[in-house]
C-alpha cells in the first residue's frame, strides 16, 4: 500500500496564481464596501447639510457639510454643499478652489459646471461665467439656472442687448420659469425701464409667490422709481417668505432704504445698522481697536467716526459731525477718518476735531479677498475709547426731520473763493451757475441715473445765465459738443482738477450763484458749502427723507420726472425754474 502524498503546509507556495486571483478579488470587494460604507455615512451627512441650507439654518449646514467631506473628500455632492456653504459666509475663493476640486472628480456634472460659475460670478470672473453657462446650457438646454447665470454675466459685461437676447429665447423655451421672468424684471430695471419691468415682476410671483428673491428684486425697482411704500409692502413681503438669513439681511437692510425715504427717520436709521453686521454683504472690515458706539455717554470721551461709502455720502453725512463734537465736549476728542482728498477741508470746517485719511487696503488669504479700512492716525494716545461709521450717529441725533438744522457745515479756503470770484467776475455780468452732468461711473446701470447731456439745451440756451464748469474727470470732448450742439459756452477753470482737488472744486462752488447737477459728488460738495443748489435726479431719492428738499444741507431743490413726462420735459421744467431765478 502506497504512501498519501504528505499535505502541503500553508507556507508552501501555489502551483499556480490562482489563489492570488481571489485574494486581489477578495480585497477588491472588501475596498469596495469601505468606499460604499464611506460614501454612506458621506451621503448621510450631505443630507443633513441640504435639509439645513432649505431651512436657512447656514451654520449647521455648514457643520454637516464639512463632516460629509472629512468621511469621504471625493463625494461631489458633498463638496458642492461645503462651497456653498463657503460662499454663504463670505470666502469667495475658498468656495471657487472647492467648486473646483469637485469639477476635477466630475467634469460632466452639471451641477458642478453651473455652482462653479456662480463662484467664479462672486469674483468677478465674469468670461468664465459666460463659459460655464454655456457648457452647462448645452447639457441642460431645457433647465434656466444657466441661461439666468449667463444673462447676469453679459450684463455685467456690458452686453445688455446680447443678454436680452438670451433671455427672451429663454423664456420662448421654458415659459413657466418665474426667475426666468424675474431676471427680465432686474435687465429693464437696470436698463432705466423701470416701468415697464413690473409686469414681469408681476408674471414672475403669478408663476411663484412664495420666492423672496421675485419680491425683493421688484421692491427695488420700486425703490429706484421712487415708490417707496410700495418698496416698503414688498419687501416686508420678501422677509415673509424667505428663509436665508444672508439674503434675510439684505432684504431688511434695503427695507430700511424705503423707511427713510418716506420720512420715517428713526425707524429707518435703525435698520440701516444693518451694514455693520458681519454677515452683511460687501462688508468692509473696519480695523479699529475699541468698541462700536451706540449712544453711549460720549462727554469727555474720544470718539472715532469712519467715512464710509463713496465720497457724497461722505459729505453728507458730514452734516452730523457738528453734534458730535458737541457731544464730546471740551474735555473729549473727536477723531474722523475720511478720504485723504478731504482732509483739508474738514479740517477746516470742523476745527475742532481731529481730521485723519482713512487708508483702504485689500487683503488675500486662502479665504480670499478682503476690503479693509484703517485710521492709522487713531492710534497709540490718540486710541478711541468708541468708533462708529459716520451715519450710525443719525441713530440718535437725527430722529425727526426737524433734528435736521438746514445749516453750512463744510468751510472753503476763503482765499481761494474769493480768487475765483475776481476770475469770474473778469468774464462778464450774468448769474453764474454750476454744472454738473454726471458721475465718473457710467458703465453698466449706473447711467439711469443720469439725464443725458445733449438734453440740457433749454437750461443752457437761458438768457443772462454764465455756466461754470464743476463736472469732475476728463470731460473736455463733452463740452466742446454740447457748445457746439446748443452753441453755448460753458466756463472751465483753468488749472483745477475738480475730481482730486476738492479744497478747490469746494472753493469754486461757493464763489458760483446757484449750482444746478445730478446727484453726484459735486452736488454733496456745493450744498455743503451752503451754495443753493438743484439737484436734477431719476425719481424721488431716499436723503430726501420724505420732503421735497435734501434737508442735510443749506438750501436745496430737487427736480425728478413724474410718471407722465421724461428727461426732456424734466429739463425744460429746470430751465423755466432758472429763468425765474434770474434777479430782476
Amino acid at each position: 500500500m502506497s504512501l498519501s502524498s504528505p499535505l502541503p503546509d500553508l507556507c508552501t507556495p501555489p502551483e499556480t496564481d490562482d489563489r492570488f486571483a481571489a485574494l486581489d478579488k477578495l480585497e477588491a470587494l472588501s475596498e469596495e464596501l469601505r468606499k460604499h460604507l464611506t460614501r454612506r455615512k458621506s451621503n448621510t451627512f450631505a443630507l443633513l447639510a441640504a435639509k439645513a441650507f432649505r431651512e436657512g439654518r447656514i451654520e449647521a449646514a455648514g457643520r454637516a457639510a464639512m463632516r460629509a467631506v472629512d468621511h469621504d473628500d471625493t463625494n461631489v455632492a458633498a463638496l458642492q454643499l461645503l462651497a456653498r456653504y463657503l460662499e454663504r459666509m463670505g470666502y469667495a475663493h475658498k468656495a471657487l478652489v472647492t467648486y473646483e476640486r469637485a469639477y476635477q472628480l466630475d467634469p460632466t456634472d452639471p451641477d458642478v459646471i453651473l455652482n462653479l460659475g456662480v463662484a467664479a460670478y462672486e469674483l468677478g470672473e465674469f468670461e468664465t461665467v459666460v463659459k460655464m453657462s454655456v457648457m452647462y446650457n448645452t447639457m441642460c438646454p431645457n433647465s434656466p439656472y444657466g441661461y439666468i447665470n449667463l444673462v447676469h454675466a453679459l450684463s455685467s459685461l456690458d452686453k445688455h442687448e446680447e443678454a436680452i437676447n438670451v433671455l427672451a429665447d429663454a423664456i420662448r423655451r421654458i415659459p413657466g420659469n418665474a426667475m426666468l421672468w424675474c431676471t427680465l424684471g432686474v435687465l429693464l430695471t437696470d436698463a432705466g425701464r423701470t416701468d415697464e419691468s413690473f409686469v414681469f415682476f408681476e408674471e414672475a410671483l403669478r408663476l411663484s409667490p412664495t420666492i423672496g428673491r421675485i419680491y425683493h428684486n421688484m421692491g427695488y425697482a420700486l425703490h429706484y422709481a421712487g415708490r417707496f411704500q410700495e418698496g416698503l409692502d414688498i419687501f416686508e413681503r420678501a422677509l415673509e417668505v424667505a428663509v436665508d438669513p444672508v439674503e434675510i439681511l439684505e432684504m431688511d437692510h434695503s427695507r430700511g432704504a424705503c423707511l427713510l425715504g418716506l420720512g420715517r427717520i428713526e425707524e429707518g436709521f435703525a435698520v440701516n445698522e444693518i451694514r455693520v453686521n458681519e454677515r452683511f454683504r460687501n462688508k468692509v472690515i473696519h480695523v479699529v481697536n475699541a468698541p462700536y458706539w451706540k449712544g453711549e455717554e460720549a462727554t469727555g470721551k474720544k470718539i472715532l467716526i469712519m467715512a464710509e461709502q463713496g465720497l457724497g455720502d461722505e459729505i453728507m453725512f458730514a452734516n452730523i459731525l457738528p453734534d458730535v463734537a458737541r457731544a464730546v465736549g471740551p474735555d473729549g476728542k473727536l477723531f474722523v477718518a475720511v478720504d485723504p482728498r478731504l482732509v483739508s477741508l474738514f479740517q477746516r470746517s470742523f476745527p475742532n476735531a481731529h481730521i485723519g485719511p482713512h487708508d483702504d487696503r485689500s487683503l488675500y488669504d486662502q479665504n480670499g479677498r478682503k476690503d479693509l479700512r484703517l485710521a492709522s492716525f487713531a492710534t497709540d494716545e490718540n486710541k478711541p475709547d468708541y468708533w462708529a461709521l459716520m451715519a450710525t450717529p443719525h441713530c440718535w441725533l437725527r430722529k425727526r426731520i426737524e433734528d435736521f438744522p438746514h445749516e453750512t457745515f463744510l468751510t472753503p479756503d476763503p482765499v481761494r473763493v474769493e480768487d475765483f470770484r475776481q476770475r469770474l467776475e473778469k468774464g462778464g455780468p450774468g448769474l453764474k451757475v454750476g454744472i454738473c452732468w454726471r458721475s465718473m461711473l457710467l458703465k453698466s446701470n449706473r447711467s439711469r441715473f443720469y439725464s443725458p447731456f445733449d438734453l440740457w439745451g433749454p437750461i443752457l440756451q437761458t438768457p443772462g445765465v454764465r455756466f461754470v464748469n464743476l463736472q469732475y474727470g476728463d470731460c473736455a470732448e463733452e463740452i466742446a459738443h454740447i457748445e457746439a450742439l446748443h452753441g453755448v459756452k460753458i466756463e472751465v477753470m483753468e488749472g483745477l482738477d475738480l475730481k482730486n482737488d476738492i479744497d478747490g472744486a469746494a472753493a469754486l462752488s461757493a464763489a458760483v450763484d446757484l449750482v444746478i447737477s445730478a446727484p453726484t459728488a459735486s452736488a454733496t460738495i456745493a450744498a455743503g458749502v451752503g451754495t443753493e443748489t438743484w439737484f436734477v435726479t431719476a425719481s424721488r431719492v431716499w436723503p430726501q427723507l420724505g420732503t421735497d428738499e435734501f434737508p442735510w444741507y443749506r438750501k436745496t431743490k430737487v427736480f425728478y420726472p413724474d410718471k407722465s413726462s421724461g428727461w426732456a420735459e424734466l429739463l425744460s421744467q429746470v430751465a423755466e425754474s432758472l429763468a425765474a431765478h434770474r434777479p430782476a
